[in-house]
């Protein structure tokens, strides 16, 4: 919904409109399976969530981080793991390895070393431990790479949203400007940097004339 609001408000009325969930900027950042997670906490800050519900919220987290923790702290060797690895037609290890590690694998699963290593199979109660939050873990692992890259660039964003534009701005007074952006961004007004660099046609080189006529 946001990632629609915002075309509109920047991109709208040029041509026909579509809608794709790959047209979200941080959609790994921003997945549904994750979104307890992210909003709970801002829900139950201005009083919408349950001490019930947010007890649940609690839970989870609490679970997934103890899980994702095991995997930090538990190696096993060659001999431990070698059958599950030929199983997936991975590469046998020669040493101990984190099982953090291998889970990074694009062929290893969680369920795949529950299965296989008995301490994680005795650490994970069916009762708590529900598929919902095994396989949240399991992301969290083997996206922690993208989800850190997508974080950074949304904090530098954020940065950028921060940079407030006059509505009355004359861009037609910046010649460091193409032309294309003069005439987007005089046509669009957008309140500030962020927006203004989400409109097609107004490049990073003119979003880098901003930042300097903006002493930023």
């Amino acid at each position: 919904m946001g990632v629609l609001i915002d075309d509109l408000v920047t991109k709208g009325g040029e041509e026909p409109y579509r809608m794709f969930t790959s047209r979200a900027e941080f959609r790994i950042l921003l997945r549904q399976d994750n979104a307890d997670l992210r909003l709970t906490p801002r829900g139950r800050d201005i009083g919408l969530v349950s001490d019930h519900r947010f007890e649940i919220y609690t839970q989870k987290k609490t679970l997934v981080e103890s899980l994702i923790r095991f995997l930090r702290e538990y190696s096993v060797s060659p001999d431990e793991i070698s059958g599950y690895l030929k199983s997936v037609d991975s590469v046998q290890i020669t040493q101990k390895r984190k099982l953090y590690e291998l889970l990074l694998r694009n062929e290893v699963t969680i369920s795949g070393l529950i299965d296989a290593i008995l301490p994680l199979r005795e650490l994970i109660s069916p009762d708590a431990y529900t598929s919902e939050i095994i396989e949240e873990a399991e992301l969290q692992v083997k996206y922690k790479g993208y989800i850190e890259r997508e974080k950074h660039i949304a904090d530098k964003l954020t940065r950028l949203e921060n940079i407030r534009i006059a509505a009355d701005f004359d861009y037609n007074s910046l010649n460091s400007l193409t032309i294309e952006a003069r005439q987007k961004l005089s046509r669009v007004r957008p309140s500030t940097i962020g927006q203004a660099s989400r409109i097609p046609g107004v490049s990073p080189a003119d979003i880098n004339v901003l930042l300097i006529y903006f002493g930023r």
